[in-house]
């Protein structure tokens, strides 16, 4: 089943701008802690938003509960990865047993 493009479009805003701002929050809190120059304060009600709302209430989201919300999310994080490729042994040991020989 594929999905309306503006769903995608949508997913892929809403994750570029929650990564931009649960980062910049980050930033914040470390920077609060360690006693550091903290990024500009907020302009404007997107960042306040963004800022002073989303990102206090995903960070007291319990783990489960943030996990099915982004596993429920089309987007790059539901790729199917292929396979790590088979392992053939050590590579040093493949090297020590023909250089003793």
């Amino acid at each position: 089943m594929s999905l309306p493009q503006w769903v995608n479009s949508f997913s892929q805003w809403l994750r570029r701008n929650s990564e931009h701002y649960l980062l910049i929050a980050a930033q914040e809190r470390v920077a609060r802690q360690y006693g550091a120059r903290e990024p500009r304060s907020p302009y404007g009600l997107r960042e306040l938003f963004w800022l002073r709302i989303f990102a206090p209430v995903y960070r007291r989201l319990p783990w489960s509960l943030r996990h099915k919300v982004v596993r429920a999310m089309p987007g790059s994080h539901r790729r199917q990865w292929a396979p790590p490729p088979q392992r053939h042994g050590s590579a040093v040991q493949s090297y020590v047993s023909r250089s003793s020989t």
